[in-house]
C-alpha cells in the first residue's frame, strides 16, 4: 500500500514532484559524470594538470595491503568523523590472522576543532596518554597509526602537510603544516609514554585496509558518513607525483571537492547552493556537499522550509525548529525512511519540530527524504564507477573482479542506502563484479594495519640494512688495507721472505716500456680468461707508427680446462695452427709472445715457471712446470711448424705495456675483469730477488692472494667464506674472490639465497635455479645497476634466473649488487693506492704524476665499478695524481710489444 499511498500523493501534489525533478538524475546523467569523473582523475595523476585539477589524487605511500604475515601490538587514532577514538589492536598470525581491538571514544568538542592548532594536537596527545594509564599500558612502546580524514598531502608515508579542514573542523593554524611533526611536539609533554608514529593513514585507505586483511582482492575504499571520500590502488606508471615506475600505491581521490572548478553547476539545485553558503567552508567540496551525512538532514529541511513557505506542506505553517539550522539530521532522514515504521517515524519526528503534520504531509515528507538519499547514492556510484572502470583498465582485462571496502554512518545507518548504491553501481558497470565488504570499525583498525604493514617493511628493512652493512667499509678500514698491502709489497721484495710471501711479487724481465721504434710482425697468445686468443700483429715504427692487429678466438671447454697440462697445450697448439691456416702464414718462422695470466715465477723473459692455477683452471700436471718448454713440447708433438718463443707475459703487464706505447708516463698496469691483478714498474735496487740495482723492472704483484695469511680477515663475512669454500681453491685468492668479476655474482647469491631463507625476499621462495653455483654473472650485475635500467627490466633480468619478483624485491637485489660491487671497487683502490705510494716514495718525491692501464670486464663494463675506484684511490693517495687509460684490446697488443721490445734488446746484445 505505501507504494500506491506515494502515487496518489504525487497526483495530489504534482509541485513536490516538479519542485525536486532536479534532483532525479537518470542513468544518462550518471554516464556522463562518470565521464567527467574519469577525466578529473587523470588530471589530478599528471604533474603538469595536478594543481588545477579538483581531484587531488594524493599518494598516500601505501603501497600494499596487508600479506597476512603482519602481527603485532599497535596504537591508533582516529579523527575527523563524527567521533574521536583510541584504539589498541593486536594482530597475531599463528596459522589464521586475528585482530583483537579495545577502544575508547572521546568527545570532541566545539572549542577544540574550532581552537588553536597546538590545542587540538594537545587534547588528542592527553587523550591518547588518558587511554595507556588506563589500560595500564604505558611501559610499553609502541608503533602508532594516525587515521587522520582530512586531505593532505604526503611525501613519505608517516608525515602529513594538511592542505585544507573540510567537514566542521577548523582548528587554526594547522593548514599547510605537517600534523605528524604537531603531534609528535604535543606528546614530549607526556614523558612517560613512548610511541612512534609511523603512519599517518586517510579513513578511505584506512578502510580499505581493514577490508583487505580480509579479503586480499579489496582495493577500492569509500567513505559514506560525516563526509566522503574514496582511495584506490593505482599503478606507480600513471602517478607523475612520485618516482617510480613499479607495483601499485594507493591514492586518496579526495572526490569531496569534485566539482569544486563549477563543472557540476548543470546538476547543483538552488538547496545545494544555499546549504554551500551556510558552511564552514563555502565554494568547497561540492560533490560532499550533495552526497554526505553531515549535509543531507540540512538539504532535507531546506527544502522543507521553502515547501512550507509555499504553501505545499503544513498549511503554510512554520515552526521555529524548522527555521533553525541543523535541527534535522542523517539520523532522522534514516528513521523516516525506514521500512513500515517510516510513516509513524515520520509523524513523531515532525511534531517534535513542532509541526503538526496531516497524513499527506508525513508522506510528502517521507518522499522529500527518499528523493535526497537517492541521488546521494546516485551520486556516490557514478564516481565509484568510474574509479572501477579505471581499475579495469588499467589491468586490461575485459571483466574485472574486484572488493569495495565501505565505512561511515550514512552508508551504515540508512536503511536503504547501501542496497540502492550496490544496485546503480551494478548497472553503471556491468563488466565489474563489485564485492561491498562492510569495514568493521574501519578507520581504526585500518590504520593498524597500515602500521603493521609498515612495521613488517620497517623490521625486513632492518634486517636487509644489517646484512648490507657488512659490506660497508670505513675511510679506517680502507687505509687499513693500504697499509697492509703496502707491507706485504715490501714482504714479497725481500730475499728471506719472498718464498713466503702471500703477495708473490714476480719479476717479469720486462725492463721497460716501448719507445716507438719497434718494428715487425709478430703472433701472440692469450691464455687466462675463459677464452683463448691467437693473434698477428704487425707494428710499424716512425712517423706513421701504428699497430694492425687481426685475431681469432677460441673457446675452452671446461674439459681441457681441468683436463691434462698435455690435453690442454694440445688444444692450444690446435687453435694456433687453424689460426696460422686461416692467415694463410703456416710456413713462416715467427717470433711468438705468450700472455699467460697465471702466476709464473720468471728467471728470464722466455721461461715462466706455473706457481698455481687461478680463476677456474685446473690441469692436471702443470703446476711448477716451464709453460713455454710445455708449449715447444706440444709443438713439437704436432710437428708441422715451428714458431720462436721470446716472452711470457702476464696479462697485466700486457696492459701497462700497450698504455705505454701511447703514454710514456704508463708505469703501472691493473686488470679488473674475471680476475684481478696489478703489475707496476720498480727499481731493481729494491727487488732483491734478481741481480742488478740499475734501472727499472716490471713487478707482477699477483696481488690476488693479498689476504691469504689472514691479514684482511677482519674484512671478509659469512658469504665470502662461502663463496671461498664452494670455489676450486679454497683458502686461496681472497683478495681476488672479493675483488672480482668471476667471484662478486657469487658473493650476491649468496647473500640472495640467505634472505631468502630469512623471508626477506622471493617471499621466502629459493628457486632451483638460484641454488646453482655460477648462475649470478658478473654481467647480471652490470646490467642491474646501470641507472638507465628501470625496476622493470631489473625484474626480467631476475626472471631470466627464474627468480619470480616483486617491485620490493627488485630494489633489494639492486641493493644487494651496489653493495657488493661498492666494496669490490674500493677494497681494489685500497690496494691500487699503496702501489702509486710506494712509486711516489721510491723516487722521493713530494708529488707524482702516473698513468695507470687499465683492462677487464668488470672496469670496462660495471656502471659505477671504475668511478668508485677512481675516487678510491684519490682519497688514500691524495699526494698522487693518478690518470686511468683503458687498454683498448690490452694483453694481445701487449704482449707483441713486449715481443718486439725484447727482439730489440735481444738484437742489440747479440751485435
Amino acid at each position: 500500500g505505501e507504494r500506491h499511498e506515494v502515487k496518489n500523493i504525487l497526483n495530489l501534489l504534482p509541485q513536490v514532484d516538479r519542485y525536486l525533478y532536479h534532483m532525479r538524475l537518470s542513468d544518462d546523467v550518471l554516464l556522463d559524470l562518470m565521464a567527467r569523473f574519469q577525466a578529473e582523475m587523470v588530471k589530478g595523476l599528471a604533474r603538469d594538470t595536478n594543481p588545477t585539477a579538483t581531484l587531488k589524487m594524493l599518494p598516500t605511500f601505501v603501497r600494499s595491503i596487508p600479506d597476512g604475515t603482519e602481527k603485532g601490538e599497535f596504537l591508533a587514532l582516529d579523527l575527523g568523523g563524527s567521533r574521536f577514538r583510541v584504539l589498541k589492536v593486536k594482530v597475531s598470525e599463528n596459522g589464521k590472522q586475528n585482530v583483537q581491538m579495545e577502544s575508547q571514544i572521546y568527545p570532541t568538542p566545539k572549542e577544540i576543532i574550532h581552537g588553536s592548532g597546538t590545542d587540538l594536537f594537545q587534547y588528542v596527545a592527553d587523550c591518547l596518554a588518558d587511554f595507556m594509564e588506563t589500560k595500564n599500558i604505558k611501559h610499553k612502546k609502541f608503533p602508532l597509526g594516525f587515521t587522520l580524514s582530512f586531505p593532505y598531502i604526503q611525501r613519505k608515508l608517516e608525515e602529513g602537510i594538511l592542505i585544507s579542514w573540510t567537514k566542521h573542523f577548523k582548528a587554526r593554524g594547522v593548514q599547510q603544516t605537517d600534523v605528524v611533526k604537531s603531534l609528535q611536539k604535543a606528546l614530549r609533554k607526556h614523558q612517560d609514554i613512548d610511541v612512534d608514529i609511523l603512519a599517518l593513514v586517510n579513513d578511505t585507505v584506512g578502510t580499505m585496509m581493514t577490508c583487505g586483511y580480509d579479503d586480499q582482492r579489496c582495493e577500492v575504499g569509500v567513505i559514506i558518513g560525516t563526509g566522503t571520500n574514496a582511495c584506490y590502488m593505482e599503478e606507480m606508471s600513471n602517478i607523475d607525483l612520485v618516482e617510480g615506475d613499479e607495483g601499485r600505491m594507493c591514492i586518496n581521490t579526495e572526490w569531496g571537492a569534485f566539482g569544486d572548478d563549477a563543472s557540476l553547476d548543470d546538476i547543483r539545485t538552488e538547496f545545494d547552493k544555499e546549504i554551500d553558503l551556510g558552511s564552514f567552508n563555502p565554494g568547497k567540496q561540492l560533490f560532499e556537499k550533495m552526497i554526505s551525512g553531515l549535509y543531507l538532514g540540512e538539504l532535507v529541511r531546506i527544502i522543507l522550509l521553502k515547501m512550507t513557505r509555499e504553501g505545499l506542506l503544513f498549511n503554510g505553517k512554520l515552526s521555529t525548529a524548522l527555521c533553525t539550522k541543523g535541527k534535522i539530521e542523517t539520523k532522522h532522514i534514516a528513521a523516516m525512511e525506514k521500512y513500515k515504521e517510516g510513516l509513524s517515524n515520520t509523524k513523531e519526528i515532525l511534531m517534535e519540530l513542532g509541526l503538526a503534520p496531516s497524513e499527506d504531509d508525513c508522506i510528502a515528507v517521507q518522499h522529500v527524504c527518499t528523493v535526497v538519499s537517492f541521488r546521494s547514492a546516485n551520486l556516490c556510484a557514478a564516481a565509484l564507477a568510474a574509479i572501477l572502470t579505471r581499475l579495469r583498465e588499467n589491468k586490461k582485462v575485459a571483466r574485472l573482479r574486484t572488493t569495495v571496502g565501505v565505512d561511515g554512518t550514512l552508508y551504515k545507518i540508512h536503511p536503504q542506502y547501501a542496497k540502492r548504491l550496490h544496485k546503480v553501481v551494478r548497472r553503471l558497470v556491468p563488466n565489474c563484479d563489485v564485492r561491498f565488504l562492510l569495514s568493521e570499525s574501519g578507520s581504526g583498525k585500518g590504520a593498524a594495519m597500515v602500521t603493521a604493514v609498515a612495521c613488517r617493511l620497517l623490521s625486513q628493512r632492518k634486517q636487509i640494512n644489517e646484512v648490507l652493512s657488512l659490506f660497508k667499509i670505513t675511510k679506517e678500514n680502507l687505509i687499513g688495507v693500504k697499509n697492509r698491502m703496502r707491507a706485504e709489497l715490501e714482504y714479497g721484495l725481500k730475499k728471506e721472505t719472498h718464498p713466503v710471501a702471500t703477495v708473490k711479487m714476480l719479476p717479469t724481465f720486462v725492463y721497460g716500456t716501448p719507445d716507438g721504434t719497434e718494428n715487425g710482425k709478430f703472433l701472440a697468445l692469450d691464455l687466462g680468461g675463459t677464452n683463448f686468443r691467437v693473434l698477428l700483429v704487425k707494428i710499424r715504427s716512425g712517423r706513421s707508427k701504428s699497430v694492425r692487429m687481426y685475431n681469432k678466438i677460441f673457446a675452452i671447454p671446461l674439459e681441457i680446462m681441468q683436463g691434462t697440462g698435455e690435453e690442454l697445450f694440445d688444444h692450444i697448439v690446435q687453435c694456433i695452427a687453424d689460426f696460422l691456416e686461416y692467415m694463410g702464414i703456416k710456413g713462416a718462422r715467427l717470433p711468438l709472445g705468450f700472455t699467460f695470466s697465471f702466476p709464473c715465477r720468471q728467471a728470464c723473459i722466455d721461461k715462466g715457471t706455473l706457481v698455481g692455477w687461478t680463476k677456474g683452471f685446473k690441469a692436471t700436471d702443470c703446476e711448477g712446470e716451464d709453460v713455454v718448454d710445455m708449449l715447444r713440447e706440444a709443438i713439437k708433438r704436432r710437428n708441422e711448424f715451428d714458431l720462436d718463443i721470446v716472452a711470457v707475459v702476464n696479462d697485466t703487464v700486457g696492459t701497462m705495456m700497450t698504455c705505454g706505447y701511447e703514454d710514456s708516463n704508463c708505469e703501472i698496469g691493473l686488470i679488473a675483469g674475471t680476475g684481478s691483478n696489478v703489475c707496476y714498474m720498480e727499481d731493481m735496487r729494491n727487488i732483491e730477488i734478481v741481480e742488478g740495482d740499475e734501472g727499472k723492472m716490471c713487478i707482477n704483484t699477483e696481488w690476488g692472494g693479498f689476504g691469504d695469511n689472514g691479514c684482511i680477515d677482519n674484512l671478509r663475512t659469512k658469504y665470502d667464506k662461502e663463496v671461498d669454500e664452494g670455489s676450486l681453491n679454497p683458502g686461496e685468492q681472497r683478495y681476488e674472490k672479493m675483488t672480482s668479476g668471476m667471484y662478486l655474482g657469487e658473493i650476491v647469491r649468496q647473500i640472495l639465497i640467505d634472505l631468502t631463507k630469512q623471508g626477506l625476499l622471493f617471499r621466502g621462495q629459493i628457486s632451483e635455479r638460484l641454488r646453482t653455483r655460477g648462475i649470478f654473472e658478473t654481467k647480471f650485475l652490470s646490467q642491474i645497476e646501470s641507472d638507465r635500467l628501470v625496476l622493470l627490466q631489473v625484474r626480467r633480468i631476475l626472471q631470466q634466473l627464474g627468480l619470480d619478483s616483486t617491485c620490493d624485491d627488485s630494489i633489494i637485489v639492486k641493493e644487494v649488487c651496489g653493495s657488493v660491487s661498492k666494496r669490490a671497487a674500493q677494497l681494489c683502490g685500497a690496494g691500487l693506492a699503496a702501489i702509486v705510494e710506494k712509486i711516489r716514495d721510491n723516487r722521493k718525491l713530494e708529488h707524482l704524476k702516473t698513468t695507470v692501464g687499465v683492462d677487464g670486464t668488470l672496469y670496462k663494463l660495471h656502471p659505477h665499478f671504475s668511478r668508485i675506484l677512481q675516487e678510491t684511490v684519490k682519497e688514500l693517495a691524495p699526494q698522487c695524481d693518478v690518470t686511468f687509460m683503458l687498454s683498448e684490446d690490452g694483453s694481445g697488443k701487449g704482449a707483441a710489444l713486449i715481443t718486439a721490445v725484447a727482439k730489440r734488446v735481444h738484437n742489440v746484445a747479440e751485435n
